[in-house]
């Protein structure tokens, strides 16, 4: 409905002003009429001046519709654009963080708990990266939740 709030107050303001016409009599255009032949008993002009407004405010409807369109479209091209380069930065940071996970597998006495905690921190950080890149609409309560953690990233032992 709000998309066709033009159209809407268009057609009230038209209705209204044709129905004012008709209830009091009233004539607007009695001298364009009688330029193009006097027909001044069909009640045109009233008729006339409220589809001239009508088709007015649909108009503006449209453009306003239009534009936002627009808006919306370039939104999502940033917002795309945006994620890409986040992606990348992190996919590069992850790669990097491998190295310190074979540092660690291969230093003697490492705790294994913490390789698994590692593990479970980086499956949980590659599926946040998928589902925000899965989001289907660009608002913010959406991109929020799709990235709230789904795990408890800390078992028991580390808190």
């Amino acid at each position: 409905m709000k998309d066709y709030i033009f159209t809407l107050i268009g057609s009230v303001v038209s209705l209204g002003l044709w129905l004012s016409t008709l209830a009091f009599d009233l004539t607007y255009l009695d001298g364009v009429l009688e330029l193009f032949g006097g027909h001044d008993n069909l009640k045109i002009d009233e008729l006339a001046l409220s589809l001239i407004i009508l088709v007015l405010f649909l108009a503006l409807d449209l453009f306003h519709r239009r534009r936002s369109r627009v808006v919306r479209v370039e939104n999502l091209k940033i917002y795309k654009a945006m994620l890409t380069s986040t992606q990348h930065i992190l996919n590069n940071f992850l790669n990097q963080m491998q190295l310190f996970k074979m540092t660690a597998e291969s230093t003697e006495g490492f705790p294994e708990e913490v390789l698994q905690l590692y593990d479970d921190i980086m499956d949980d950080a590659l599926a946040q990266i998928d589902q925000l890149s899965n989001v289907a609409s660009i608002d913010e309560k959406t991109i929020v939740d799709s990235v709230a953690p789904q795990i408890d990233v800390f078992p028991d032992g580390f808190k």
